[in-house]
């Protein structure tokens, strides 16, 4: 029996073991926006410390402005590839609390037509997707006594609130954390039974603005015409970033935005991705993004903006003829390619005040800027890990883009010098940030293997 084999074996022998753990920090209310919750990421971080002790790993939680980092080091030998990978802690609020149909830090495995589910906060983002990591250290230690490779571990507790103290320690922690490449358990796969490894991440700009108006709500039988409308001076400037196209208009939008490969396209074509049954499933039909892309397109390659919420004047029940003297909008930007987070901040801010009338002023506060991230699949690892996934999974991996951001994954390339190699095991229906989150124990379990495997595969530097 190979070595690995027999790590595979023991990842099958103990999932009763392992599935006790993630109940254990499961069970703990790490919810990072709210500051009543303080104390149970301190709980988090110093049970995941524990947990990589009982391991062998030298790790230690380091407290922040925020909430902890946890870090763990395990050496292999200094002829052996040295990986870091991230993951995090910290967990959504829960609310709605009354739709869900389980209290939500009871975890739970669950009988469902597809399959058994573990119920829970944080199940799939992100406790159960590090704890495959973890396990899967867990059983090589246990077969070998060591790890095939160098591992430092790199747990966040403020993912969910924005990471307001990870760069600051990532700077602070450079050789703490410096490595030779990144893993990253964030993401999820093509289906549930292909695994996938994302190639691209979109990045992101968030602001919200306030247009103000006059210096008090008015009586709109009395001021109604002559008093301008801060709602309609801002629905009139959100509804002209984009012509009929689905394009944006602002200026030099598109600078830095590049084409996919002919590869890629290719790549992409052979998923076959059922765009009717995608929007469909969410009470949709027909797409409605920038004419002439495929849904694929316009999720992975494609640059978007979209306005998050809005709201002003009077919305409680009944009616209130009023003219509001604010009207605010949140948006956000997703960005590919090479295009300029802070330049797009920036035209964005001048073009809303370009289009202001007299006696309206606006107010900004902003949220995210980050870049755009493409993965260096060319390289050696990638094909490695592809081929990995290839042995576990029922089909093989398949190389996909990502429409979403991970804002850690640029900060390990711009700070750290690293790529990142994403490979998760989340499904679509897993209601993260949702109520009845879950987490397919497949996914757990085959999830915990594909580390084993990938951990070996990586061993050949």
């Amino acid at each position: 029996m190979s070595q690995l084999q027999a790590v595979l074996n023991d990842i099958d022998n103990n999932q009763e073991l392992a599935l006790e753990r993630l109940f254990e920090l499961l069970k703990l209310q790490s919810i990072s926006t709210d500051s009543q919750y303080v104390q149970e990421c301190v709980k988090a971080a110093d049970w995941l410390v524990n947990d990589l002790s009982s391991i062998g790993f030298d790790a230690a939680r380091h407290d922040t402005t925020g909430h902890p980092m946890v870090v763990g080091k395990l050496h292999a030998g200094s002829d052996k590839p040295h990986l870091l990978f991230y993951g995090h802690y910290d967990v959504q609020p829960v609310d709605p609390l009354n739709l869900w149909n389980n209290a939500p830090f009871e975890p739970a495995l669950e009988n469902t037509p597809n399959g058994k589910v573990i119920r829970a906060r944080g199940a799939a983002d992100d406790k159960g997707q590090l704890m495959t990591f973890v396990e899967a250290c867990r059983a090589w230690k246990n077969v070998s006594g060591s790890l095939p490779v160098n591992i430092t571990v790199f747990f966040e507790g403020e993912e969910e609130s924005g990471s307001p103290s990870l760069i600051p320690f990532m700077q602070n922690h450079v050789d703490l954390l410096k490595a030779d490449m990144a893993l990253v358990c964030d993401t999820g796969m093509w289906d549930s039974n292909t695994p996938a490894i994302s190639t691209m991440l979109r990045g992101m700009v968030g602001e919200q603005l306030t247009i103000i108006g006059p210096s008090l709500d008015l009586h709109s039988g009395m001021y109604g015409g002559p008093a301008i409308n801060p709602i309609r001076v801002l629905n009139k400037i959100l509804a002209g970033i984009h012509d009929d196209s689905g394009r944006i208009t602002l200026d030099g939008f598109y600078d830095g935005v590049t084409e996919p490969t002919e590869q890629i396209k290719q790549q992409w074509a052979a998923l076959n991705h059922d765009e009717a049954g995608f929007l469909g499933s969410v009470g949709l039909s027909k797409p409605a993004g920038e004419s002439g892309y495929s849904v694929l397109e316009q999720i992975w390659s494609r640059p978007t903006f979209d306005v998050n919420g809005i709201w002003g004047g009077y919305t409680g029940e009944g009616f209130k003829t009023v003219l509001p003297s604010e009207a605010s909008a949140k948006v956000s930007f997703r960005l590919v390619g090479k295009q300029d987070p802070i330049k797009i901040q920036q035209t964005f801010q001048q073009y809303v005040r370009d289009q202001l009338p007299e006696d309206c002023s606006v107010t900004f506060h902003s949220k995210d800027a980050s870049a755009a991230t493409v993965m260096p699949i060319n390289a050696p690892e990638f094909g490695r890990a592809h081929a990995a996934l290839c042995e576990e999974w029922e089909n093989d991996a398949v190389y996909a883009g990502c429409g979403g951001s991970i804002p850690v994954v640029g900060h390990i390339k711009d700070i750290l010098a690293m790529d990142s190699l994403l490979v998760g095991f989340g499904q679509d229906d897993d209601a993260i940030h949702s109520p009845n989150e879950k987490y397919d124990l497949k996914s757990f379990h085959k999830g915990t293997r594909s580390w084993a495997r990938i951990l070996d595969a990586l061993a050949t530097s």
